[in-house]
C-alpha cells in the first residue's frame, strides 16, 4: 500500500474539556500525522443539547498540548466568521503550535448552526459566494499580517460540489476534504483534477483528505486506492485509542 497521512477528528460533543486534551495528547505521542476538530455549535449526533464547545478555542489549546501533530479546523464555515479575523485567529493559533496549523474552510451547511447564533444561513449559492469572497481576503490577510504565520497556514477547503466547491479548490487550495465511499472519493478527486486542468493548476499541488470512521481502518486501503493522501478517523468520547493504534500500523 501506498504511503498515507493518519490522523484523528477529534469532534467535540458529549464530552469533557479534559477528556478532550487527553485525547489529542493521547493521539500527539501515538505518531498521528494531523489531529482536527470540526466547527459546530451543537451536537451533530446524540443528544442535540448535549455538551459541547468550540472549535477555535479549542485548537488554541490544542496547539500548545501537542509538539508533532498538525493541527486544524475540518472546517469552518464561512459566515461564521469575518475573513480577515479568521486569517488572524489562525495565524495566532499557528504561533501557538510552533507552524503546524491547517485552516480549513467551507461554505456550511448546518442551518441550525446559524439560525441559534444569529448569522444568516441564505440559500447554498450565497454561502458559496461568500466562500470565493473569503478565500482571497484570508490569503491577503495572511501576508499583511505582522508577525507572520510561523508555517506556511495551508488552506483545506472541504465539500464536494463539483461546480463550484472543487473549482474554488482547485483556485485556491492547498489540500481537499471529502467524504463519503472510496468510489466517491474517486469520482470527485477526477473532477477535482479536471478543474485543475482549466485553471493551470498541478492536480499533485493538492493534498485530498477524507474523514473515515474510527472503525473502518480496514478500508484504509481502498481509500488510498482511491487517491487519498491522508486520512482522519472520525473519533469521539470515550476515545478509545486501539482503532486509531490500528490505523496507524497501516500507514504503508
Amino acid at each position: 500500500m501506498a504511503k498515507v497521512k493518519i490522523g484523528v477528528h477529534v469532534r467535540p460533543q458529549h464530552t469533557t474539556i479534559e477528556a478532550l486534551r487527553a485525547a489529542w495528547k493521547a493521539a500527539d505521542e501515538m505518531g498521528c500525522d494531523t489531529i482536527t476538530t470540526w466547527d459546530h455549535f451543537h451536537p451533530l449526533q446524540g443528544d442535540p443539547a448535549g455538551a459541547h464547545f468550540e472549535c477555535w478555542s479549542l485548537l488554541a489549546a490544542m496547539a500548545v498540548d501537542t509538539r508533532h501533530a498538525q493541527i486544524g479546523s475540518m472546517v469552518c464555515a464561512v459566515n461564521y466568521r469575518n475573513a480577515d479575523l479568521l486569517a488572524d485567529i489562525a495565524r495566532t493559533v499557528d504561533h501557538l503550535s510552533g507552524g503546524r496549523l491547517i485552516l480549513g474552510i467551507g461554505a456550511g451547511n448546518a442551518q441550525r448552526d446559524h439560525d441559534d447564533y444569529g448569522i444568516p444561513f441564505g440559500t447554498p449559492g450565497d454561502r458559496l459566494r461568500a466562500l470565493k469572497a473569503a478565500l482571497p481576503r484570508i490569503k491577503e490577510r495572511l501576508a499583511k499580517l505582522n508577525p507572520p504565520p510561523i508555517g506556511k497556514v495551508p488552506i483545506m477547503i472541504g465539500g464536494g460540489g463539483e461546480q463550484v466547491t472543487l473549482r474554488l479548490t482547485a483556485q485556491y487550495a492547498d489540500l481537499w476534504n471529502g467524504g463519503g465511499t472510496p468510489d466517491g472519493l474517486r469520482h470527485k478527486n477526477q473532477v477535482l483534477d479536471e478543474w485543475c486542468a482549466k485553471v493551470g493548476r498541478n492536480p499533485a499541488d493538492i493534498e485530498r483528505t477524507s474523514n473515515i470512521p474510527a472503525t473502518a481502518s480496514d478500508q484504509i486501503e481502498a481509500f488510498v486506492a482511491a487517491g487519498a493522501d491522508r486520512l482522519q478517523l472520525q473519533w469521539d468520547h470515550p476515545f478509545d485509542t486501539k482503532p486509531i493504534e490500528q490505523a496507524l500500523k497501516m500507514r504503508g
